[in-house]
């Protein structure tokens, strides 16, 4: 049978992005639809603005230690509005890029939303094509709960187009990224409460990292109620009113309230069932270990199924499709060991197993290796307790092979994404303690521990 294409991915983020280069690379005809932004949450409200947004924190951080290394007090004032267009400037030029990767691969981008007549057809904007192979990479969306008065919040999406800096916020949710949020607004001057469900935040994080960033962010003076819930939430003339239930009763008073409390897949308006394609409880799509969904020729990879939901993660599940469905090499993903990381302050990462999960799994013959530092970076000033390293490594057996590293501090991401490689090829204890370090450093640390 004839078909317009090879491939046709559904959704430009960075799984989709992904496949399509390497499937255009094998020489197919390859089509890319998109109803929204090029590059997905990701780019556009996600992974990049909100890393821009953690290094304005960090400048408003850095500019209260200038004073300990002789640096005069100087008055200085954050323009919100000049940031988010330079943030949207920066957006606009990614966008470029891939359009231009596109037009060199010989992608064809059609701007619409794409659903399934069946298992090789979509329709987009009234148009019928058809595809030998079908990829399926939509993301997903922010959640929010069903409490009274959830219209009244925002959801991460819309964090990065307030058009002014609360000065209190309210979070509803202790993850990664109601963390990551609660840090920066703190850094720009506004009073943060986060709301968490959970006895401690960050849940399925390893217990230190839990603990460590918790206290960080409490002696800067962000306030964290765990074991709590948002019952509802009311407009009144003073804010908005969170009124909670839990180990904390009261009400609290906020000008903007968040919403951070998960994600679902964009899988609803896809109509999947036509196509054959299976999903899950939360609409998620059920897949094979190649990413192949219950259609033997549609794939699916990123947040809209139940795996691993990081970048990195995603755009690996669509290099590897492409190598499945047009390399002749079948290839899946390896989710042992996958970096992650809260860009807040103190910044946290991790990889591999926590302690919990590796007592588990390997009982009695697992070691942990711990230390609490303060930085040579700080040493000039007064103690602040919130610039306090933490690095765990979490061993096993006689040779003590490293099953899981965790830190959390300055440069944690980066420390962490180097010592993942070691790690991965099965480095044990005795091998890090006899690598010379470079001093002084934060890293080093990893390298000296007892």
């Amino acid at each position: 049978m004839s078909y317009n294409y090879d491939f046709f991915v559904i959704g430009a983020g960075p799984g989709g992005l992904a496949a399509s280069k390497r499937a255009a690379a094998y020489g197919v005809r390859v089509a890319v639809a998109e109803q929204d932004a090029i590059g997905g949450t990701c780019i556009n409200r996600g992974c990049i603005p909100k890393k821009l947004m953690v290094y304005a924190a960090d400048f408003a951080l850095q500019e209260r230690m200038a004073k300990n290394y002789g640096w005069s007090e100087c008055q200085r004032h954050l323009d919100w509005s000049q940031f988010l267009q330079a943030v949207d400037r920066h957006i606009d030029k990614l966008h470029q890029s891939y359009l231009q990767t596109f037009q060199q691969a010989g992608i064809e981008l059609i701007r619409g939303r794409a659903t399934f007549i069946d298992a090789h057809t979509v329709e987009v904007n009234g148009r019928q094509i058809t595809a030998d192979k079908i990829l399926i990479a939509v993301g997903g969306h922010p959640l929010k709960p069903d409490i009274p008065g959830k219209e009244h919040a925002i959801t991460s999406r819309e964090m990065f187009h307030l058009e002014a800096i609360p000065k209190r916020l309210a979070i509803v949710g202790g993850g990664y990224i109601g963390v990551e949020f609660s840090s920066m607004m703190n850094a720009f001057g506004c009073e943060v409460t986060v709301v968490e469900t959970d006895k401690m935040i960050l849940s399925g994080f390893d217990r230190d990292i839990r603990s460590s960033v918790q206290k960080g962010l409490g002696d800067r003076g962000i306030r964290i109620l765990c074991n709590t819930t948002a019952k509802e939430i009311q407009h009144s003339s003073e804010g908005l009113q969170v009124n909670l239930s839990g180990d904390c009763q009261e009400t609290i008073t906020a000008d903007t309230v968040l919403i951070a409390t998960g994600r679902a897949p964009n899988t609803k308006s896809l109509n999947l069932e036509k196509a054959g394609v299976e999903v899950g409880e939360k609409g998620e799509i059920q897949v094979d270990e190649y990413s192949r969904t219950t259609q033997n020729n549609i794939f699916a990879v990123g947040d809209c199924t139940n795996r691993v939901p990081l970048t990195p993660v995603a755009k690996a599940e669509g290099n590897a499709v492409a190598h499945t469905a047009f390399g002749k090499q079948p290839q899946t993903v390896n989710y042992d060991n996958v970096s992650s990381a809260v860009f807040a302050h103190p910044e946290a990462a991790t990889v591999g197993m926590s302690e919990a999960k590796a007592r588990e799994k390997f009982g009695d013959s697992v070691q942990c290796h711990y230390s609490e530092f303060q930085p040579l970076l700080y040493s000039l000033g007064a103690e602040d307790k919130s610039t306090k390293t933490m690095i765990k490594l979490v061993v096993e057996g006689d040779e003590e092979r490293v099953l899981g590293a965790h830190m959390v501090g300055d440069r944690a991401a980066d420390i962490i994404q180097s010592l993942a490689v070691a790690i991965r090829q099965g480095v044990t204890k005795q091998d890090l303690d006899a690598t010379i370090a470079i001093h002084p450093t934060i890293g080093e640390e990893f390298l000296t521990l007892d």
